[in-house]
């Protein structure tokens, strides 16, 4: 295999490799919105466990945008990516504009996806936290940092594909992770994907609704 056909066809590879952790009783699949909700969703329905989301926020750098300077958690937790910010000379006025905006983003899809429910349940739970893949990693390591707070049992990290060295780095702030792609020359996400069309917010919600309502009945 050298690419998926789309995230729905990444989540089903992705549940093959983590068919041991099937029907078990303290587990949840927590996914970053909006691509990693489809890959989820396939791994939560082949492994009938719950799934939710986690919403986390790129600090993009100003005027460059698609180039992380850190991330933000929906619990308040932020990263920052001091190479970046330090080489590109950011100003700390500049990283408290973006965070404040993001913050507010944050909210808004705190609210658009999970409503009024409290926070996900991660204490002595083990924790399956899933994207479409890895690039910066920057939105990645703040929801390991968040996650790691609230004390799970076992933080596992499984993503379809992510860079080589990008693997090996993440690997060493969860307990196991699971990436079946690991190319050297990564290029984009998107490069490994046959279809790689935007997640919308309405499938996000779409696919929480269907997961609430399979996991209801298989209980």
């Amino acid at each position: 295999m050298d690419r998926y056909l789309n995230r729905e066809d990444a989540g089903r590879v992705l549940a093959q490799a983590l068919s041991d952790y099937a029907k078990l009783p303290n587990i949840l699949v927590l996914a970053l919105p909006r691509g990693g909700v489809p890959v989820a969703y396939e791994i939560a329905l082949a492994l009938k466990i719950p799934l939710d989301v986690y919403v986390v926020r790129k600090l993009g750098v100003p005027g460059h945008e698609e180039l992380a300077m850190g991330a933000i958690a929906m619990d308040g937790s932020m990263v920052l990516n001091d190479g970046v910010i330090r080489d590109l000379r950011i100003s700390p006025e500049a990283i408290k504009r973006v965070t404040q905006a993001e913050k507010m983003e944050l909210e808004r899809r705190v609210q658009l996806f999970r409503g009024n429910q409290p926070q996900p349940e991660i204490k002595n739970k083990i924790i399956i936290l899933v994207d479409d893949g890895i690039a910066t990693g920057a939105t990645m390591r703040a929801a390991i940092a968040a996650i790691r707070k609230s004390q799970p049992e076992k933080i596992i990290l499984a993503v379809p594909v992510a860079e080589k060295v990008t693997c090996e780095k993440m690997s060493e702030l969860v307990d196991e992770m699971i990436c079946p792609l690991k190319p050297v020359y990564f290029n984009a996400v998107g490069a490994w994907y046959e279809n790689f069309e935007q997640t919308s917010s309405e499938e996000v919600c779409e696919l929480l609704e269907k997961s609430c309502h399979w996991t209801r009945r298989s209980n």
